[in-house]
């Protein structure tokens, strides 16, 4: 990769993404496949005007011998200091990227208690650390940078060499790289979801039905004073940055128990290293109460064992069937990029900021409005070019919001 474009890269994730600025601390999450990026990473954040940067590598290869090799017991153990350090970062306001990157199959095979163990303990040792990113109290952005298999996952057919070239190239145009001007192409994306953000807002909807081809049926209760987010978003300092880099979703939360029909899975969904795909899912007042999966439907029962909140939905977000991303034509094998291709559902936690005040509440008032709680929060896509939306207002008006995949208003 030109050192100039991965330069400008990493200028994108703290200038876009972090909109880190003098005296911030940065934390990045990176694997060592990816080192030159986190570099830039790192030189970026300082020439920014960060006055600390702390970066934390991972390595694919150790995970797999980890969960090859030691004991079940090991994995129920988070530790100590790693949520210390985290807790600490957080509280100390640091902004936190993330580079997710991780081969797709890396888990595939592995003891299933196995994975559930670490998933649980991971959920309760960074808690804390969790929390006030659910809340929006800190910045933080995730972006993805190109490694071997998971580059030869999509293009099987080339070299590792010729696919990790191939997937930056879509990357690159999934987050306007390639445009003239990347930070005033983001710009000018950002104000055009603030408008669909208001548009949504301004119907305050009490249902959304979602119907397609593929068979879904799925009506969906938003609760009273249900927030709905774009792609930019506030830190508790009032400081603005971007999640997800790219983005190009519209959320808010659904009622907990307010969800009733079947609805199809349109990607496969690459949940701990295992891939789930062309799965189907029935509701009753919000639980899942069926499902079945053409392919990993072990990995989406252990989904489902992490919590009784992980039967529940914690987010809707809207998704234009055509996209950067989508437009790119491929399956990305990965969250960040799949979810911003179609519209999707999370299983699990709600985030508190898309209730009105729901950052101030207690577990207990977050409860009572319908907000779901659990310790996982996984995205799922179910958005195809045959996908309609249906809002319903509080007096029975229906008003088209999605229309063959896309965006009903312009």
């Amino acid at each position: 990769m030109n050192k100039t474009m991965l330069n400008h890269y990493a200028q994108l994730a703290m200038e876009v993404g972090l909109q880190v600025k003098e005296g911030d601390i940065v934390s990045i999450r990176c694997p060592v496949e990816a080192q030159a990026f986190g570099r830039a990473a790192v030189q970026a954040a300082y020439e920014a005007g960060a006055k600390e940067v702390d970066i934390n590598w991972g390595d694919d290869f150790v995970t797999r011998q980890r969960f090859e090799n030691e004991a079940l017991d090991h994995f129920t153990r988070f530790p100590e200091w790693q949520k210390v350090k985290f807790t600490d970062l957080a509280e100390r306001g640091a902004k936190f990227l993330a580079i997710s990157s991780a081969d797709p199959d890396l888990l595939d095979g592995i003891d299933s208690q196995k994975i559930i163990a670490n998933q649980k303990s991971t959920a309760k040792g960074l808690e804390a650390y969790r929390k006030k990113m659910m809340n929006d109290e800190v910045s933080w952005c995730v972006i993805s940078v190109p490694t071997g298999k998971w580059a030869q996952k999509i293009f099987p057919d080339q070299t590792e060499e010729e696919a990790v070239e191939s997937l930056w190239d879509r990357i690159f145009a999934a987050t306007r790289m390639h445009e003239t001007d990347p930070i005033a192409a983001w710009k000018a994306h950002l104000d055009d979801l603030q408008k669909r953000q208001d548009f949504l807002q301004k119907h305050d909807f009490e249902k959304l039905h979602f119907t397609s081809d593929k068979g879904t049926d799925l009506e969906i209760l938003l609760p009273e004073g249900h927030v709905w987010t774009s792609g930019g978003s506030k830190n508790a300092k009032g400081e603005p940055f971007v999640a997800n880099l790219p983005t190009e979703e519209v959320f808010t939360l659904p009622h907990k128990t307010g969800v009733n029909g079947v609805v199809y899975s349109t990607k496969p969904l690459n949940y701990g290293g295992q891939l789930i795909d062309d799965f189907r899912l029935v509701l009753k007042d919000g639980r899942v109460e069926e499902y079945q999966a053409a392919q990993g439907e072990k990995a989406l029962t252990e989904l489902f064992s992490v919590d009784e909140g992980s039967r529940y939905l914690g987010e809707v977000a809207l998704v234009p069937y055509h996209s950067p991303i989508s437009d790119t034509g491929i399956i990305f094998y990965n969250t960040l990029f799949d979810e911003n291709a179609a519209c999707h559902l999370a299983f699990g936690e709600a985030y508190p900021t898309s209730l009105s005040g729901g950052e101030k509440m207690t577990e207990e008032e977050l409860q009572e409005k319908g907000v779901n709680r659990s310790l996982s929060h996984v995205d799922f896509m179910i958005g195809d070019a045959t996908l309609s939306i249906t809002g319903i207002t509080k007096d029975g008006k229906e008003v088209p919001v999605f229309e063959k995949g896309n965006w009903a208003f312009s």
